[in-house]
């Protein structure tokens, strides 16, 4: 039965093998499955954060897998919209990557809602002043989006396709997928600017306050440049990951170089318009209010917020991975390439590290000290359950679903079997 749902082609390893990954990966989905009904039945008590760090650990990873999503809205800009034809090869990895991503996001809002079966109160109760609200509102379309780009996907099923109705349903719906692409598109750019906007007009919190252009904070644009950027390194990220754990070449490095190509040129120049804003915030916004970078940067030795994280987030993991991408003669080696998005990830992830978290660590009292805040293990583990979800639907959908077109191809051993 289950060779019989397997792509025609192609081969996978057996039921048995996968079915003892799944169960390992399985028992941590378990584990943060408990930590989440701890938090719905207990409260938020379950957690460490207290009246300095109302966004913690959660918000950092709800912000994080936003950005790294991005992947989905930026490669279908590029396909469907710009015209990058080569890149159908890795849209359906980049959309099913995104949907992991804006779902995730979702579960993770939920938990930290902390009475979930009030969460539609923001729909039907929406503050129309909020940007949280407007953050709320495309999220839940554009995960609608993606759900709608993925059905194709799950449409083009070995055994689902020999549905009349299943196979006309893919094929019109791969024909209007422009338009969810540019619906996509137009989402992502509001609620990616959004959420670094809520960070951007804190006055209250200088480390995140910014001027800007009108009502909009720099801090909008740069959320969204950063997530056009990595998003798509991200989805390079894992599918060399796919790759390694398959043993198979799943997409040409044609596809893979080009869209590198393309996120390093992104990246290179939202790292540029980072280090404006960030000089601009030092020598001038900061000031202002009489302060000076070292105010808001910890001067003990090994502290999480010292001047460190500045330098690993700009200079390691900005300038570097961006200068690597544009070069041909790194993307055309698998370990430079890999090394460069890898870089580029974790920059985007430290990115909203310091806007989420340092933002409420530095005293913004004269007589208070630097905050702390160490995540309980039920916020970990609730974080940590994404990550399990992610991999095992990334698991089914590469075991049943035809995600690379290039797979049979670049294996003909096996496709020919």
């Amino acid at each position: 039965m289950d060779s019989a749902l397997i792509p025609k082609g192609v081969k996978r390893c057996p039921i048995g093998q996968f079915a003892v990954f799944i169960a390992v990966v399985g028992a941590v989905l378990l584990w943060g499955v408990v930590a989440m009904l701890l938090c719905y039945i207990k409260g938020l008590n379950q957690t460490n954060m207290n009246n300095a760090y109302g966004f913690a650990l959660w918000i950092w990873a709800d912000l994080a897998v936003i950005a790294l999503g991005g992947g989905a809205f930026f490669t279908g800009l590029l396909r469907y919209i710009i015209g990058k034809d080569e890149l159908k090869n890795i849209i359906n990895y980049a959309v099913l990557i995104g949907f992991v991503c804006y779902s995730s996001a979702l579960l993770i809002l939920a938990i930290d809602v902390g009475q979930p079966l009030r969460a539609w109160f923001i729909f039907w109760h929406a503050n129309v002043h909020s940007m949280l609200t407007e953050v709320a509102f495309c999220l839940t379309c554009y995960f609608g989006v993606l759900t709608i780009e993925y059905i194709p996907l799950i449409l083009e099923n070995r055994q689902l396709e020999k549905v009349p109705f299943c196979h006309h349903l893919s094929h019109n719906m791969h024909g209007i997928m422009a338009v969810f692409a540019a619906t996509g598109a137009f989402l992502s750019f509001f609620h990616q600017g959004s959420l670094g906007g809520v960070t951007g007009v804190l006055f209250g919190r200088p480390f995140g306050f910014r001027t800007g252009i009108g009502i909009w904070p720099w801090t909008f644009f740069l959320y969204t440049w950063s997530a056009a950027a990595v998003g798509p390194c991200f989805t390079i990220f894992i599918t060399r990951i796919t790759e390694a754990a398959t043993r198979k070449k799943l997409v040409k490095d044609n596809v893979i170089e080009l869209l590198a190509k393309i996120a390093g040129w992104m990246l290179l120049t939202y790292i540029a318009a980072k280090i404006i804003d960030t000089w601009y915030w030092a020598a001038v916004t900061a000031p202002s209010m009489g302060l000076t970078l070292m105010d808001f940067y910890s001067n003990n030795p090994g502290s999480a917020y010292g001047l460190w994280i500045l330098i690993a987030e700009v200079v390691i993991c900005g300038v570097l991975p961006a200068l690597m991408l544009i070069s041909s003669g790194v993307r055309r080696s698998p370990a430079l390439l890999f090394l460069a998005v890898t870089l580029a990830v974790i920059g985007a992830c430290l990115n909203r590290w310091v806007m989420v978290l340092q933002t409420q660590a530095v005293p913004v009292l004269n007589f208070e000290g630097w905050f702390t805040y160490f995540p309980s293990w039920q916020e970990v583990a609730t974080t940590i359950l994404p990550v399990a979800y992610g991999v095992i639907l990334i698991a089914l959908s590469y075991r049943y679903l035809p995600i690379f077109p290039q797979e049979q191809e670049l294996n003909p051993i096996e496709g020919g079997k």
